[in-house]
């Protein structure tokens, strides 16, 4: 019986036959073969028709998720002081990580030098003066309906967020509400699973026409941009968490470094940090830590804690912007931290919705979506290092919450025995 190629293997292998299909057409004369019948026909429709399935997603998804992930926040209320220290933390290295990699991506200019701007009809263009206190003012929504019509992306998060806590507070008497919502997030999640199964034609027709228009220039962005990313992530996930974790409870870094493997293994390797929840749980009580800390913010960590995603889209979106030639300015800057901050409350852990969410960024700041094409051939390696990065700021917070709370066994975090493996295997 033959082995079905995974979704994976089918985008590096599209993404093989794109490039070299789009080399070889741009070889071919200028003329309605080529220019209209391949490039601006079978190209665009596979392209663009997958750009606009996602384009589809990004408001309801963005709205059922993030109200989901608020509304179940109820417990935080008993919690108290846990569920503060842990919203604190997610929400803050959140921000420091996007500023990180957008600080890299400045750095090291991955799409400056290749010209993307032919390829779209409309030239973007980013809004100018937009002062602090004008980007705090443009969240709250007037009319939430038109907000969603028009793809307000940050009025959208903010009218979530707001609808998501109504529902948190009125808990028993809108049962039927929240229940709805979760429902609808299903549905939209599942519609996310359904879009990405085209994800293969979509892929080729978008990294096809990128080297039939482009050549092999291509190459060295895509790779300066992956570097970004994946030096933004050893960034933060080896002085930032480190230094935070020695800042706040003087813990050594060593033995979680020693038993988070285990974890490591299934996020990577999955690209969820939901299907790394059970072992994730289990490798904190081991290192010590309460099970009354572990329980509420490892599962919250795996819905709002997207310190990894954050990143790439920080990167992917001054990478994208460079591509088109457009300056983000101060502004566009401000706007991307705050809205890929707070469309981490409602990213939800699975694969594959990081690019959904980047779409949604690049909206906030009228960059064209269709920069995503360049990008998705390389995304699922990025995904499994970023996921893994999320859950290692999962872990931290926890380790921090539970010394400050007092819960922390500090002789079985510093203990050499390792017992999850053996109860793995026995389960």
């Amino acid at each position: 019986m033959k082995k079905k190629l995974s979704l994976t293997s089918k985008i590096f292998i599209v993404m093989g036959v794109g490039l070299s299909v789009g080399i070889l057409v741009r070889s071919l004369p200028a003329g309605t073969v080529k220019d209209t019948i391949i490039i601006g026909g079978v190209f665009k429709v596979l392209g663009q028709g997958f750009i606009s399935a996602i384009k589809m997603l990004v408001v309801p998804l963005v709205f059922a998720s993030i109200t989901c992930g608020v509304a179940s926040l109820s417990n935080i209320k008993s919690l108290g002081r846990i569920g503060a220290r842990t919203l604190i933390f997610y929400l803050s290295t959140t921000a420091i990580a996007i500023s990180i990699s957008i600080g890299l991506a400045y750095l090291i200019n991955p799409g400056v030098g290749l010209d993307m701007s032919s390829l779209v009809s409309e030239q973007p263009t980013i809004a100018q003066s937009s002062s602090f206190a004008d980007v705090l003012i443009d969240m709250i929504p007037t009319n939430p309906i038109k907000a969603m019509a028009e793809g307000n992306m940050l009025q959208v998060i903010s009218f979530s967020i707001i609808f998501g806590v109504t529902i948190s507070i009125l808990g028993e008497k809108v049962k039927l509400v929240k229940t709805f919502m979760e429902n609808l997030n299903e549905i939209f999640l599942k519609m996310v699973s359904l879009v990405m199964y085209f994800a293969p034609f979509g892929i080729f027709g978008l990294i096809a026409t990128t080297f039939a228009t482009t050549g092999g220039e291509a190459f060295a962005s895509l790779l300066k941009y992956m570097a970004v990313v994946l030096l933004a992530l050893l960034i933060h996930a080896s002085v930032v968490y480190t230094g935070i974790l020695k800042t706040f409870t003087n813990l050594s870094i060593m033995p979680f470094v020693k038993k988070f493997p285990k974890v490591g293994a299934i996020t990577f390797s999955t690209a969820s940090s939901g299907a790394a929840l059970p072992v994730t749980m289990k490798t904190m009580n081991e290192l010590g830590v309460d099970s009354k800390v572990s329980s509420f913010t490892i599962p919250l960590g795996a819905t709002i804690n997207m310190d990894g995603t954050a990143i790439m889209q920080g990167a992917a979106t001054v990478f994208i912007a460079q591509l088109y030639g457009i300056d983000l300015g101060l502004g566009g800057i401000l706007t991307v931290i705050f809205t890929a901050t707070l469309a981490s409350i409602g990213t939800a852990a699975v694969p594959g919705v990081g690019l959904v969410m980047l779409s949604m960024v690049l909206n906030s700041v009228g960059l064209p979506v269709e920069g995503i094409g360049l990008i998705m051939g390389v995304d699922r390696i990025l995904d499994m290092c970023r996921t893994t990065v999320n859950t290692i700021g999962d872990c931290i917070c926890t380790l921090i919450v539970a010394k400050k709370e007092g819960v922390l066994d500090e002789s079985m975090y510093y203990s050499e025995n390792d017992m999850i493996g053996e109860e793995l295997e026995i389960n």
